[in-house]
């Protein structure tokens, strides 16, 4: 008895270590070596531009393939403000559906909520370019956007944000179309947070006498906060790094928009639209140098995200004493 239970023994501390080393080499090779490989194969492709234009390319307006003159100014630009805009309009709808699905929604209904909101998230990035392309576009268009015109044009400052030829296809459309796009993922994650708050806080705040809005506002979401920007932060990433949601809807015109009512490009519509066409090795040199500087903006997005959530799971363990 005691031989077979050696041998059992034996074995299984054989499968342990086998299953070890090998989760261990699998996440030495996603987390560290692929994301290397990745950026030192982009970085490889894209040294022409960089030996050509150096630092300067990340301060050039000006795009021209004839001349051989490229500048990632425009995209960079482009790329930052509509994630900017696209979040600043997410925000505040992603905390509403995270406070109405766990703390307002009758209990019942709350799996039914909380699966809608999911399969949103399921829809492919490249209908709801269509989508903004075919439908939101026009109603901007025709609608919208002259009505904004005439709303602000005359108001100090914000009037310039709104001037030039309203067509839909711009800076405005594309954002918006983008926040509907992340929405459902942002989302859920502000709403996994808010579920993370101890119940015993919330009675904490009901049995001094506190409204369900108050525990809301000075409970909850002070409680998740750290986790909710972690979380904002990586939607954001996912925002910054879309093609097909706003491929259809920048016009993919090299400039910096002054309005939002200009066409405009992001990188990864200059690269999706401008790669096939790239016919020098200087022209396809600088899309990869735009892809190389957008990895590097979501390398230090995804960086900063998860010191935030570490530093919200370390005071969760010093709370509890872990």
């Amino acid at each position: 008895m005691d031989g077979i239970n050696n041998v059992k023994r034996k074995r299984d501390a054989f499968i342990e270590k086998v299953v070890f080393f090998s989760l261990l080499s699998a996440t030495i090779f996603l987390g560290l070596i692929y994301p290397v490989l990745i950026g030192g194969s982009i970085l490889k492709e894209a040294w022409l531009s960089i030996q050509k234009f150096g630092i300067s390319f990340l301060f050039g307006t000006t795009w021209d393939p004839v001349r051989e003159i490229f500048g990632g100014l425009p995209a960079i630009v482009g790329t930052l403000l509509t994630t900017a805009i696209a979040t600043t309009i997410a925000v505040p709808v992603c905390i509403g559906i995270a406070i109405f699905i766990t703390e307002l929604s009758p209990k019942p209904l709350k799996p039914v909520f909380t699966t809608a909101v999911e399969l949103l998230g399921a829809i492919p990035s490249i209908i709801y370019g269509m989508w903004g392309f075919f439908v939101v576009a026009p109603l901007m268009g025709e609608y919208v956007e002259p009505f904004l015109q005439e709303t602000f044009m005359d108001v100090p400052v914000i009037g310039k944000l709104f001037e030039g030829i309203p067509t839909g296809i711009d800076l405005l459309t594309s954002s918006l179309v983008l926040s509907i796009m992340i929405i459902p993922f942002m989302a859920t994650i502000v709403k996994d947070t808010f579920e993370m708050t101890p119940q015993i806080l919330k009675e904490a705040g009901y049995g001094m006498g506190a409204t369900k809005w108050e525990v809301i506002k000075d409970v909850v979401i002070p409680y998740a906060f750290p986790g909710i920007v972690g979380g904002l932060i990586l939607s954001t990433g996912r925002a910054l790094g879309e093609t097909m949601a706003v491929a259809f809807l920048t016009g993919n015109v090299h400039q910096i928009p002054k309005s939002l009512l200009d066409n405009f490009t992001t990188i990864t519509v200059a690269i999706a639209n401008e790669f096939t066409e790239a016919d020098t090795d200087l022209y396809l040199s600088s899309l990869y140098y735009l892809a190389f500087i957008l990895f590097i903006m979501s390398f230090m997005l995804l960086i900063i995200s998860k010191f935030i959530i570490f530093k919200r799971l370390e005071k969760k363990w010093k709370t509890s004493g872990v």
